[in-house]
């Protein structure tokens, strides 16, 4: 049966203060993407096809990983977080997060208030957001192909809400728990999709790998 496999991209650039800064992968991101790739030819997980976003560490994720050929869709890329919390900031006059901590209690808001149509910006709204990770998959799962996609937690957390009806609050929380190069399988049931698999790192999951398990 067609299946998707999601792949959050590595760790990416943590002191980034802004959507360019953010968008390449660290060396930890980089060996990441390797271990996921050697563990599942190790274990024998094999693709029809291989999709990844345009953006640097989405596309650097899938050639560390092992990629020989990538088909770009910029359908998979993640929503503008930096631009959007910047338009929370300047409309509500909060503070910044500066934690782990504040950052879970911050991304809520943030994104209640974009689903609410209260932010203005050169940004997409939560709605074309939403259409367009839906859109990509079910063109992709339609393929009747076995799919790795490689994309960030945003697209995933997406994907999830729109399988699982899940409400804003809870899907921000989900959002916030992905970890880097962690692996989620979507399943084609007759016109849609269905979860069955989330958030696996198999491939860190050695005492030696624990450091590794990283979310930012």
């Amino acid at each position: 049966m067609p299946q998707i496999t999601l792949i959050r991209h590595g760790q990416a650039n943590t002191t980034a203060t802004d959507e360019a800064g953010y968008d390449n992968l660290s060396d930890l991101g980089r060996q990441q993407a390797r271990w996921l790739g050697q563990y599942m030819r190790d274990h024998g997980q094999e693709f029809d096809k291989i999709y990844a976003g345009s953006l640097n560490r989405q596309q650097q994720t899938a050639q560390e990983w092992g990629a020989p050929e990538i088909i770009c869709d910029e359908r998979l890329n993640e929503f503008s977080y930096y631009d959007i919390s910047t338009a929370m900031h300047a409309e509500f006059d909060l503070p910044r997060p500066t934690n782990r901590d504040e950052f879970i209690a911050h991304m809520p808001l943030v994104f209640s208030a974009w689903q609410d149509g209260h932010l203005t910006g050169d940004f997409e709204t939560f709605h074309d957001f939403q259409q367009r990770v839906e859109d990509a998959l079910l063109e992709i799962a339609s393929r009747g192909e076995r799919a790795a996609v490689f994309t960030s937690g945003g697209v995933i957390g997406m994907a999830i809400r729109i399988t699982m009806g899940l409400d804003t609050g809870t899907f921000t929380r989900l959002m916030l728990s992905i970890h880097n190069s962690s692996v989620h399988n979507l399943l084609r049931l007759g016109a849609n999709l269905s979860l069955t698999g989330f958030n696996a790192i198999p491939h860190l999951a050695h005492p030696d790998r624990h450091h590794a398990q990283t979310y930012i």
